[in-house]
């Protein structure tokens, strides 16, 4: 099967340069492209993509409110993936708690972006743990303890401390010593209770709920 890509990015070099590398794979191919956030949802609803690469920073309508409104008014949303020129950005930090699985630098090498997309596409999300620390340690707010209110068992309050490392779910398993299926549940719990779309925002939630700490 080959995935859908939408490409969402004011520069227009940017666009044909992930544009080529995209088209390069067998298994990947871009459905369209857009230079504004407006553009958006009529082209998700015409090419029904798998993938969103969503640039945060563009006039008009941003990534963020880009990201916040496909997410709310579609039923099937694809995956949006963020592309920044920095990590430390406030603007990636909301795009990851508007709904956004990951994020990924415009610098990154081309068997980078492959692979991002891949991730995201297999309904992954792409996490750096240490890049998380940082963002929420800058900006994420406080108040509010979702993760106490979700009331998570002890295995499941485990497996989101797991999370937060970035380990995958075969990792969790290898950790816990529990088959990957048993991890996948507990995981599914995890989301369901706090009531996020996916392990990003799950992480952000347990960071900002103080479960963990950016300090460690």
């Amino acid at each position: 099967m080959t995935t859908g890509v939408l490409i969402v990015d004011d520069d227009e070099l940017i666009r044909v340069g992930l544009r080529a590398i995209i088209d390069a794979q067998p298994d990947l191919h871009v459905l369209a492209e857009a230079a504004d956030g407006a553009e958006v949802p009529p082209l998700v609803a015409r090419h029904r993509p798998d993938v969103v690469l969503m640039d945060v920073r563009m006039p008009g309508i941003d990534g963020i409110q880009a990201t916040r409104h496909l997410l709310a008014t579609s039923a099937d949303p694809p995956r949006v993936l963020v592309v920044t020129t920095f990590a430390n950005d406030e603007y990636v930090y909301e795009a990851l708690r508007a709904g956004a699985s990951g994020f990924l630098l415009k610098r990154a090498r081309p068997a980078e972006v492959v692979e991002a997309v891949r991730v995201v596409a297999a309904g992954e999300s792409l996490l750096f743990p240490a890049a998380i620390r940082q963002l929420v340690g800058a900006y994420g707010p406080t108040g509010g303890d979702r993760v106490s209110a979700a009331r998570l068992t002890e295995r499941e309050a485990e497996v989101l401390r797991l999370m937060t490392t970035g380990r995958s779910n075969p990792e969790i398993a290898a950790h816990l010593v529990v088959g990957v299926e048993t991890v996948k549940t507990h995981v599914g719990n995890v989301l369901a209770k706090l009531g996020v779309r996916d392990r990003t925002q799950a992480v952000i939630a347990a960071y900002e709920s103080g479960f963990v700490t950016p300090s460690g």
